[in-house]
């Protein structure tokens, strides 16, 4: 990747950057699951910035664009990590992986000890990139979502 951009802790200021990145991100994840209306499409700017006041999550930023976003919360030693979304023109080249790496990393100094995500069953690029990154798949809910665990120590 040239001009690797900075990853940096999310703060609740960049709410705006973030929403609108992921709802970039997801439309495709609407289109391939006929969903118009999934809750990373239908959040508030409101909502998500309450939910940035704590949180362990990341962004990804080169030059003065904000390219990716992924966010994270502890629950008793369990990183809880949601709403990996890129940019749609930076897709491929390697954001997920560098956003997974970094917020991991924030949940270890959090005292995190694994971390848990999920995905939908046809986002098959995700499911390669978790497995990839040696999440391994612990359940399959009845409406097709893959959740997935790895330990951090």
């Amino acid at each position: 990747m040239s001009n690797a951009p900075t990853i940096r802790p999310v703060t609740p200021d960049d709410a705006g950057e973030v929403l609108t990145i992921q709802r970039a991100a997801f439309a495709s994840e609407a289109l391939v699951y006929g969903d118009p209306d999934m809750p990373p499409l239908t959040q508030t700017l409101e909502e998500l910035r309450a939910e940035l006041v704590e949180n362990l999550g990341c962004v990804a930023v080169a030059g003065h664009r904000m390219v990716g976003a992924v966010r994270a919360r502890l629950d008793d030693g369990l990183l809880l990590i949601g709403r990996l979304a890129i940019a749609p023109d930076q897709q491929g080249e390697g954001l997920g992986t560098l956003l997974l790496g970094a917020v991991e990393q924030r949940g270890r100094e959090s005292g995190a000890t694994g971390s848990e995500l999920f995905t939908g069953g046809l986002s098959e690029a995700n499911q390669r990139l978790y497995e990839r990154e040696g999440y391994h798949r612990t359940e399959e809910t009845a409406d097709g979502e893959i959740f997935y665990r790895k330990a951090l120590v």
